[in-house]
């Protein structure tokens, strides 16, 4: 089942970061040494109360000196309102109400999404001075914490999880095949789309961010069924001086979320920049299939070695997904897109597939006779069994002696020897260690 995304809202310097790194159990604004993730990641799996969401923070975004509200803070708030199930509205309880905050209600109030209020900086148990005056948002009741102290964050998060039996989630058959075409905005997502679907079902434009909404398009090819999810892009204004694309990530989260598969669109003309990274990260990170959609293939000054060479930038700067197949393409001439949706539907099985215990085994059994294990200290690591665990994406128990002895390396061999055997072309696999004793 899809998560429901829950998105934190607010002026700056409000406590958001604060407020999400502190649910997130660590600091994660800062640079990690994770696949995709390159920089102020602003997304984190949150569970609580048998309750499973992603939690997005929209910091980051800072006013001009002389707005009090200017458009990229509006952007923020339209575009989390218009992609989360809940939205958390966060105020200074110090400071307490503002005209910005009162400017960000009103879109929150007309969005008829359910607003969770919290009043952030309450370092006591005693009400804030300003308490009664949020009242005046007319969005219910107000939830004080105290991020930097961890103060009413469980009462928090039982308001947020309480909305979302009210959510309405779309959910299609298990053989529909889910794909979400996620990139950057402008790179020709929705024209992509209309290749595939052999018709003008999604306008398409030249100005970046012409699609407002995620839209879901269902369509069938022969006895195949198929669901497309179109993220929206984002308009670039020339007064905006933040880098406002960083929050397209945000729409690919919710489709990459609800996806089988994913195709990241990146720009021929652009190559491979830091934002289709984190968006290729969350595909990864999320196991979904993957295939990589370069467009615009039709604007390149080519040479008998120019695919090869943007091949290899692709391989180099997203090194984690080299499992994902690469497509050449121009939405606009036509170019390769007749073979999109045999390629999503080879990849979609593969991110499904299911192996005999039996053979998976043998393979384990022949790679570790091919290559000993890692030892330590004279102490080897022993591979007793695999089993599949489970599919979407491919997960393998492997049952050991000792979890410290088995090496990112040796775990990257294994799996390619399995790839070698069962190819499991454009997903993500997964392993799982657990350890018994050789007498058990």
């Amino acid at each position: 089942m899809p998560k429901p995304i829950v998105a934190v809202v607010g002026r700056p310097n409000v406590g958001k970061s604060t407020f999400f790194n502190k649910i997130a159990g660590r600091r994660i604004s800062i640079v990690e040494d994770k696949p995709g993730v390159t920089r102020d990641r602003i997304y984190t799996e949150v569970e609580w109360l048998n309750y499973s969401f992603t939690m997005i923070d929209t910091g980051g975004i800072e006013p001009d000196s002389e707005a009090i509200i200017p458009s990229q803070m509006r952007r923020q708030a339209e575009l989390a309102i218009e992609t989360a199930d809940v939205i958390v509205f966060m105020l200074d309880g110090r400071e307490g109400l503002t005209a910005s905050d009162r400017d960000i209600g009103d879109m929150l109030r007309k969005s008829n999404k359910p607003v969770v209020l919290s009043i952030n900086k309450v370092d006591t148990k005693e009400k804030s001075e300003h308490f009664y005056d949020f009242y005046e948002l007319g969005l219910g009741e107000p939830n004080e914490i105290s991020a930097s102290l961890g103060l009413g964050i469980g009462d928090l998060l039982d308001e947020i999880v309480r909305h979302f039996s009210s959510i309405d989630i779309i959910e299609y058959d298990e053989e529909v095949m889910k794909v979400a075409v996620i990139g950057k905005p402008n790179v020709g997502k929705s024209s992509i789309i209309n290749r595939i679907l052999g018709e003008d079902r999604v306008i398409v434009s030249d100005i970046a961010g012409t699609t407002r909404d995620a839209i879901d398009t269902p369509f069938s090819d022969g006895d195949d069924h198929y669901v497309l999810i179109d993220t929206a892009g984002i308009r670039r204004k020339s007064k905006v001086t933040e880098n406002i694309e960083r929050y397209s990530v945000i729409r690919s989260i919710a489709a990459v979320e609800r996806a089988d598969v994913c195709l990241l669109v990146i720009d021929a003309t652009e190559g491979v920049t830091e934002q289709d990274k984190k968006i290729a990260g969350f595909s990864h990170e999320n196991g979904k299939g993957l295939v990589i959609v370069v467009n615009k293939w039709d604007l390149i000054e080519k040479d008998t070695h120019s695919m090869n060479k943007f091949t290899k930038l692709i391989r180099d700067e997203l090194s984690y997904c080299m499992y994902a197949p690469i497509l050449y393409i121009s939405a606009l001439t036509g170019q390769r897109t007749n073979q999109l949706l045999e390629k999503i539907k080879y990849v979609a099985n593969q991110n499904a597939m299911r192996l005999q215990t039996g053979t998976l085994n043998e393979v384990i059994g022949e790679a570790t006779l091919l290559n000993q294990p890692p030892s330590d200290k004279g102490r080897p690591l022993k591979i007793y069994y695999g089993t599949q665990a489970a599919v979407k994406p491919p997960t393998f128990v492997l049952f050991i002696n000792d979890k410290e002895l088995m090496h990112f390396s040796y775990e990257r061999y294994l799996e390619n020897r399995i790839r070698e055997y069962f190819n499991f072309e454009g997903t993500p696999i997964r392993f799982i260690y657990r350890e018994k004793s050789g007498g058990e």
